[in-house]
């Protein structure tokens, strides 16, 4: 298969799952309201990303790179949350 035809499945999938973040991450934004967000899934879900978006850079892949790069920012953001919220109520 041609490089081309990778991207043209690559980059589809890279948009899809990197907004499928979105809803979650603007609900706990302005809500502040993350009684249902697992504190350990989020923490191994963006370590995971972050190593997806050094994964992109070694093989020199866009598509992974862009899609994990946007992930993690929007993963950080409801994982500190996550972390703010556990120590107001400690």
């Amino acid at each position: 298969m041609s490089p081309q035809f990778h991207d043209l499945v690559g980059y589809p999938a890279a948009f899809l799952t990197t907004v499928a973040f979105i809803p979650q991450a603007w609900q706990s934004w302005r809500t502040r309201d993350l009684s249902g967000i697992s504190l350990p899934m989020y923490a191994l879900f963006t370590l995971g990303v972050a190593l997806w978006m050094i994964y992109g850079l070694l093989i020199d892949s866009l598509p992974v790179f862009v899609a994990n790069i946007i992930t993690l920012g929007l993963s950080s953001l409801v994982l500190a949350l996550k972390i703010q919220q556990a120590l107001r109520s400690r």
